[in-house]
């Protein structure tokens, strides 16, 4: 693919994009002990709440949620219940992050222009998140939420502590990572054919030489990972809902 045609498109296109969106919840959830996205957050599972954010959203057209084989119908049922209308499909991922990703963006619509990749377990992510980072996607064709670090960080070398690392210069990601449809699904086939491992999907672009782009995130957006982020994501479900009322 010759990405060097995606540099100039749409630089100086102003209509309102709208994007699939792309849910992954196929890890196996070994540090949290149990299947994170039926966990209940606030009496609605964890699952449940990431694709709401999405629905919910004008500016996405569809969701394909990727999950694993045992899951599939559980998931299907919940949507059911919920009365999703915008979740087109859920399927079975693979055995890695990039081989999931791959199979929820190669299922979203052919006519799709930008694809939002989420972690289902990221239950809170706001409307303000998804909308700044689609059109960040829209003007640069790849961006994702980041927010600084806050803790003092050190090198390590042999054990020992090392030197210090700015931390102005280092930040956390996170989801939904949103990108031009043709960039993304080119770059996960080019990572999955070379079989180079990649921690997230911006990774997959900066393997084609594109640069991504930084929006603020969201503290209030975590990915739910061991027991002891569940009490945090309740704490913050309900200080949104205090705010609310």
């Amino acid at each position: 693919m010759d990405y060097k045609k995606f540099l100039d498109r749409f630089r100086t296109n102003t209509k309102t994009p709208h994007c699939s969106a792309v849910i992954l919840a196929a890890g196996s959830s070994t540090r949290m002990g149990k299947d994170k996205s039926v966990l209940s957050l606030g009496g609605i599972p964890v699952i449940v709440r990431a694709i709401q954010a999405f629905e919910q959203h004008e500016l996405v057209d569809e969701i394909i949620v990727v999950t694993r084989e045992e899951t599939i119908q559980s998931i299907a049922d919940l949507c059911t219940q919920y009365g999703f209308k915008k979740v087109r499909k859920v399927m079975a991922g693979g055995d890695t992050r990039a081989e999931s990703s791959l199979a929820g963006v190669t299922a979203v619509d052919s006519k799709a222009e930008y694809i939002a990749i989420h972690d289902g377990a990221r239950p809170l992510v706001t409307e303000k998140v998804i909308t700044d980072t689609l059109y960040a996607a829209r003007d640069y064709h790849a961006a994702i939420p980041v927010i600084p670090s806050t803790d003092t960080l050190r090198s390590v070398t042999d054990g020992f502590i090392g030197g210090d690392i700015d931390r102005d210069s280092v930040i956390r990601v996170q989801t939904p990572q949103i990108f031009d449809a043709d960039l993304i699904k080119g770059a996960l086939t080019f990572a999955a054919k070379k079989q180079i491992p990649i921690t997230d999907d911006s990774s997959a672009i900066r393997l084609t030489g594109f640069q991504v782009r930084t929006v603020e995130g969201d503290v209030g957006n975590v990915k739910l990972t061991t027991p002891e982020d569940l009490p945090v994501a309740e704490a913050i479900l309900r200080e949104r809902e205090e705010e609310m009322h």
